[in-house]
């Protein structure tokens, strides 16, 4: 039976994010910079030759029974129809309902893994094509470049082609609340007007650019979002949410002490990546 082992699913950060406007159909546009960071799930996958079975292990925590990563191979043996199966082992370290990307990460990681260890030889794009009907998300993470994403999450460009970022630090603090996507997005107090943004202009600013135009939102309906951007200026350092959820960032010029959060509360320090250690894993083949 092959299998791969120790497979990484990198969390991400919004170093800002603009809602721009909203389309008939209720989806949001938006502007933002996503950012690979070192807080990594870790996958471990196992081929079934003789069934189409997919199961899961949790290592950690517990998911729910059909979580991304089960939707991810089940979706790529339809687009394929591939009739071979796999186990896949979970362990999980990103934090949920964080706005970090756990779930799109670990869904992009399958069809990563899937793709090479049942042969079906797939480009990038045709991953993308299946990733999109499962998350917004998670053709960023297939690409594995730090990126500048517009639209309703589907418009990516590589920063590397006009402006790479620096290596730096960060803080990320998640507090033990969580929040739901939808309740942010469906509020009336959210900001939808935001002026566009460009690449240009992000770079001139690196990580001190824009802001999270859900952070409002989201402080009025968690409360523990403002503690934990209290926690962190407490420490110096100045933060903004990332994503839709609950975590929360701020950039690191100099050594912080991190320990002392209140308890529940999960904090790290992490470096960005340049490029998702899984980039070789599929060719840019049409």
């Amino acid at each position: 039976m092959q299998a791969l082992y120790d497979v990484p699913a990198p969390a991400k950060l919004n170093l800002f994010l603009h809602i721009t406007g909203r389309r008939d159909d209720g989806y949001h546009l938006l502007q933002s910079v996503f950012m690979l960071v070192d807080w990594c799930d870790t996958l471990h996958f196992e081929r079934r030759s003789a069934s189409q079975e997919i199961t899961r292990e949790d290592l950690g925590a517990a998911l729910p029974d059909v979580d991304l990563t089960i939707k991810a191979a089940r979706a790529l043996q339809a687009a394929t129809g591939c009739t071979q199966g796999a186990h896949i082992a979970v362990s999980k370290s990103i934090p949920a309902q964080a706005g970090m990307g756990g779930g799109s990460s670990d869904a992009a990681t399958t069809l990563l893994a899937l793709n090479r260890l049942w042969g079906l030889h797939l480009p990038r794009a045709a991953l993308e094509r299946i990733g999109i009907t499962l998350g917004a998300d998670i053709p960023f993470f297939l690409r594995g470049r730090n990126a500048f994403v517009e639209g309703i999450g589907e418009t990516i460009t590589p920063l590397e082609k006009v402006h790479q970022l620096p290596p730096a630090r960060f803080a990320i603090v998640k507090p033990a609340a969580g929040l739901e996507t939808k309740l942010i997005f469906s509020s009336p107090s959210l900001k939808r007007d935001s002026d566009s943004a460009t690449i240009l202009g992000f770079a001139a600013a690196h990580f001190d650019f824009g802001r999270n135009d859900l952070q409002p939102v989201a402080q009025a309906l968690c409360p523990q979002v403002t503690e934990a951007l209290e926690w962190l200026r407490s420490r110096g350092l100045q933060g903004r949410m990332t994503g839709s959820g609950s975590a929360v960032f701020a950039q690191m010029s100099h050594a912080v002490d991190l320990d002392g959060a209140p308890q529940g509360w999960q904090v790290k320090a992490c470096e960005n990546l340049m490029i998702h250690p899984l980039a070789g894993w599929a060719s840019d083949e049409n």
